[in-house]
């Protein structure tokens, strides 16, 4: 392994997104990486689509056989409000990562130029505001594959940081094994989770990708609430049935041995600040490295179609 800079300032951005409106998005992102920024932080991570929100609870008028005119509306502004990439939305998140001298992680909605196709999309800043990497999500989960399509590309992106190889797993991504092994075969040291997961099993789970992977998880999930919602939507009663606090946040940090390095925050937005000891990572391996000397090539393979 490369020798890897000491410290990670981190910050963990768990903040609701301004619904259906990428304007408004956008501008609460530059705001919060300025703030991030003004406290050091050389890694500022944000959840899953936060440009133009995660529209929990939400059908689109979607039934098996069937649609709604309402539905197809609905949809029809969130489209409007999903982004290109490269596109006006990531030049503005590329000059706020370039003056906060800082790598920025972003979950957002991306339309495809060419198709009208949306997909569940990370994509990473460099220091320099370089829009580095950018990785689809590769099997939207249940209902979500009604909205966004499988990743065509993109699969397994690393960013290569002054920390080590840095990648992205959006939400349940995480939950495939496979998908894990791909991104511990390239040496990954940070494993960013841009996620709207706030169940107690999610907690254990990120704890093994951590011990597993022997990696810093960074675990940034959503917070936001039924009124958040905008108005005029054409299912109205799909969103009064939600929750008063729609997800609950949990956003922490794991270290390579399983334990939080920084601990869950629930029911609020707050940016959550680390000092990661990059060090813990080639000393935790020194008993299991999974793709190294704890590995068994000659009777196991796994083979990636990038």
């Amino acid at each position: 392994m490369k020798d890897l800079k000491s410290i990670c300032q981190l910050a963990v951005v768990q903040a609701a997104s301004v619904m259906f409106d990428k304007a408004a998005c956008v501008e609460k992102a530059v705001r919060l990486i300025q703030e991030a920024a003004g406290q050091q932080a050389e890694l500022i991570v944000f959840p899953e689509l936060f440009i133009p929100g995660y529209p929990y609870g939400m059908t689109f008028g979607f039934t098996v056989g069937s649609r709604e005119a309402g539905g197809r509306k609905d949809w029809s502004t969130y489209y409007d409000n999903s982004i290109l990439i490269p596109g006006p939305e990531t030049d503005q998140l590329s000059q706020a990562a370039a003056k906060a001298h800082a790598y920025v992680s972003i979950g957002v909605s991306e339309r495809e130029p060419h198709t009208a196709t949306l997909y569940n999309s990370n994509i990473i800043f460099s220091p320099t505001g370089e829009l580095l990497t950018r990785h689809r999500k590769l099997k939207p989960t249940g209902a979500e594959r009604m909205v966004w399509g499988d990743a065509n590309q993109d699969y397994f992106p690393i960013t290569d940081t002054p920390w080590g190889p840095m990648a992205s797993m959006i939400c349940w991504e995480s939950y495939m094994p496979l998908a894990r092994a791909a991104l511990y075969q390239k040496g990954l040291t940070l494993y960013i989770s841009p996620n709207t997961n706030d169940n107690e099993e999610w907690q254990a789970t990120i704890r093994h990708i951590a011990i597993e992977g022997r990696c810093y998880f960074i675990n940034c999930d959503m917070y936001f609430t039924r009124n958040m919602y905008p108005s005029g939507l054409h299912c109205p009663e799909e969103i009064d049935n939600l929750n008063n606090i729609v997800c609950r946040g949990g956003s922490c940090v794991i270290d390579p041995y399983g334990h939080y390095a920084a601990e869950p925050v629930w029911d609020k937005e707050q940016i959550i600040y680390a000092s990661l000891d990059m060090n813990q990572v080639p000393a935790s391996r020194m008993e299991f490295d999974p793709c190294g000397h704890y590995a068994r090539p000659d009777i196991l393979e796994l083979i990636v179609h990038e």
